[in-house]
């Protein structure tokens, strides 16, 4: 009997497995192509915002499969990671202008979905300005991990943040352990974890771009209740820069994003935090980089983004992956 039951759970297992997939979503109309641009679920929808050039805000309603234009971005905002918080959207850091010199924000935007509009709601401080950094949301507070000071010329960084959008305030806490931007950061549970990127720092005699294939593979967590930062003795097995991230069902799963190689990264691992392990996931239709991943109820959506190292061709379809 425990033989049958167990060859039955195994044949559940490889059924599931079978079955879990991405699937590319065919809406009525497409949304912009844009990549460096940030994806977020925020009440009923998925939002897509900024992007190189000033694009306009994109609703995707998932019951509707349909896309709506919504108001524009009050400047150029790419290489940022928007959270959902309060009922708006904020936008704690990010880049504007033109490779490779870009610079950082020096204000915290929020969008107003309900109005349609856009708030600058704070200044932040000058010497805690960056784009490309990994942002999340632990008990109402924005947390800001690692990115890059100075557009893709120099300014990898390790800092760490919290903006409270209540009280408006910005307070630095420890560095990370590891200098990274073009990266991610996940809560799950207690803990904050920052991963993926890369140090667009790093330059060599006659080849500006060898910051390409300098991915970071370490995962780096920041634990709530001691308030200290620590790595996972597990490296990310596909180490990109400009991926997405999300947690799901207490592990984080890591898609796409941008190596030295031509392609778009199409992998997707999923990491236990409990037990220090990686498994293996369905891979995206599309390679992409340059674009986040999102949650909503229980399926994974990632939109837009660029198939090819650096800026093109980009990418307007979108993709969703249930297990």
């Amino acid at each position: 009997m425990l033989r049958v039951i167990s060859f039955f759970s195994f044949l559940l297992i490889v059924s599931t497995s079978l079955h879990a997939q991405w699937k590319t979503l065919e809406p009525q109309e497409d949304c912009t192509k844009r990549h460096e641009c940030g994806f977020v679920a925020h009440d009923n929808g998925l939002y897509l915002v900024g992007g190189r050039g000033i694009k306009p805000v994109e609703k995707y309603d998932v019951k509707q499969n349909t896309w709506k234009a919504m108001a524009p971005t009050p400047l150029e905002i790419h290489h940022l990671t928007p959270v959902s918080v309060n009922g708006k959207i904020y936008v704690v850091g990010g880049l504007s202008g033109k490779y490779p010199e870009e610079q950082p924000l020096t204000h915290v935007y929020a969008f107003d979905a309900k109005t349609n509009s856009w708030d600058k709601v704070f200044e932040i401080p000058e010497n805690r300005r960056r784009g490309g950094a990994g942002a999340a949301v632990y008990k109402n507070k924005i947390y800001i991990v690692n990115g890059i000071t100075f557009g893709h010329t120099s300014g990898t960084n390790a800092m760490f943040d919290v903006f409270d959008p209540v009280k408006k305030t910005w307070t630095v806490l420890d560095d990370a352990p590891n200098i990274r931007d073009h990266s991610s950061a996940v809560i799950v549970g207690n803990k904050l974890i920052a991963l993926g990127g890369r140090n667009t720092s790093y330059h060599e005699p006659g080849n500006f771009t060898a910051f390409f294939s300098t991915v970071k593979n370490e995962v780096d967590y920041y634990d709530f209740k001691t308030e200290k930062w620590a790595t996972y003795s597990s490296a990310l097995p596909a180490p990109s820069a400009g991926g997405g991230a999300v947690q799901l069902n207490n592990k984080v799963y890591y898609v796409g994003g941008e190596t030295g190689e031509k392609l778009a990264n199409n992998q997707m691992y999923a990491f236990d935090p409990k037990t220090d392990v990686w498994e293996k996931k369905a891979f995206l239709n599309q390679g992409r980089h340059g674009t986040n991943a999102v949650i909503n109820k229980g399926l994974i959506y990632i939109a837009a983004g660029c198939a090819n190292r650096g800026g093109s061709p980009e990418i307007n379809s979108i993709e969703v992956y249930s297990e």
